[in-house]
């Protein structure tokens, strides 16, 4: 049983890495296409459109194979909160990297495990006693991580790594000219990507509550992303209403950036509904450190990004921040774990006795 579990904690692992290395890939293949003038929302309503055409067939193909439990209304309603939710999040999302640079939202992406304790905390998902050193760590850890991203977003501070153009050699409709964002633009794409990933925070709470009650990652994803895309096509309606030629892809990066959003985000939330379903809300936050480091490299590659002091200092901020977090949560597991098996231990000492003590009452 127990090597059971941690294959399945492996593969958990795993796909997850594989989730975040793919999302900054999108971010950073985002950022190429939103330089040659593609729309935030359009590309929203298209990349998860065919996310959901992709996830259509799964539902009653799974459904087959596990027996679920009936979906009540209350569960419908959760679902469409959560997709509207998402549609809010990723606009601005998108919009604060089109303002930053995708290593800032990488850095920013920390700040998940930090928000999603404090909602956990309010919730009741999550148990504060400042007498362990367990709970003094995650509240440390959610103050260092926020005094992180304030650094990030309002400092911006000098070049320590320059890449004057991308290093490797792409198409010209692929590789967009190396740019240096304004500090006003710096700051107000860090507060829409603070704003998002304290959105996110309350998605995980919302997303761990659907699981308990309907554990189908399928239909979770296919209903986030029918909801996400119609959402974002009634807002494009009314934001691009004097520009219709931004739903016609003019190029070749914004439909590869399309296409390769909508298969890959899709994917990535299945996963993450999976990870929630065994592992919980803060789990899924554990990897996000590993976002910096992929960003610096592929926007160093790509784009021609430059790393400054301000999103180097932040970013270390953040990952404490994180890590101190995540450590106080493995510490709490650990005890609970311990906790159950002296419990379980007692009690089967118990047992005997009063299996012997019946047995010499019959005789």
């Amino acid at each position: 049983m127990a090597g059971r579990f941690c294959q399945r904690d492996g593969w958990i692992m795993t796909a997850m890495v594989a989730v975040v290395v793919s999302d900054v890939g999108m971010n950073t293949l985002f950022k190429a296409a939103s330089s040659k003038g593609m729309s935030s929302y359009v590309f929203l309503v298209y990349s998860y459109g065919i996310g959901a055409l992709l996830l259509s067939p799964s539902p009653f193909l799974t459904h087959r194979s596990i027996s679920l439990p009936p979906l009540k209304f209350s569960v419908l309603c959760k679902m469409g909160l959560l997709g509207l939710l998402g549609c809010v999040y990723l606009m601005l999302g998108y919009t604060g990297i089109k303002y930053s640079s995708p290593t800032l939202a990488s850095a920013m992406s920390n700040l998940t495990p930090a928000f999603t304790f404090i909602f956990a905390l309010l919730f009741g998902m999550e148990k504060v006693s400042l007498k362990k050193n367990s709970s003094l760590a995650k509240v440390v850890g959610t103050i260092v991580s926020i005094v992180g991203a304030l650094v990030v977003t309002l400092y911006h501070g000098p070049i320590i790594f320059a890449a004057s153009q991308p290093t490797v050699y792409l198409p010209q409709s692929l590789s967009p000219p190396p740019s240096s964002p304004s500090t006003a633009n710096w700051v107000i794409g860090g507060c829409l990507l603070a704003l998002e990933y304290t959105l996110i925070a309350i998605s995980y709470i919302i997303q761990t509550h659907i699981m308990r009650e309907y554990p189908s990652e399928f239909a979770l994803a296919l209903s986030h992303n029918v909801c996400v895309s119609i959402s974002c096509a009634f807002v494009s309606i009314f934001a691009e209403k004097n520009n219709p030629k931004a739903w016609i892809m003019r190029s070749s990066i914004m439909l590869i950036c399309i296409v390769a959003t909508g298969m890959v985000n899709s994917t990535g939330y299945v996963v993450e509904s999976w990870t929630v379903r065994h592992k919980g809300p803060l789990f899924l936050a554990m990897f996000r450190p590993l976002a910096i480091l992929t960003a610096v490299v592929l926007g160093a590659i790509f784009l021609g990004d430059s790393l400054y002091l301000g999103s180097a200092i932040g970013g270390t901020l953040i990952s404490i921040g994180f890590y101190t977090v995540m450590w106080g949560k493995a510490k709490e597991e650990k005890a609970d774990i311990d906790t159950h098996h002296v419990a379980s231990s007692s009690h089967s000492k118990r047992v005997p006795l009063l299996m012997n003590y019946a047995a010499e009452k019959q005789v």
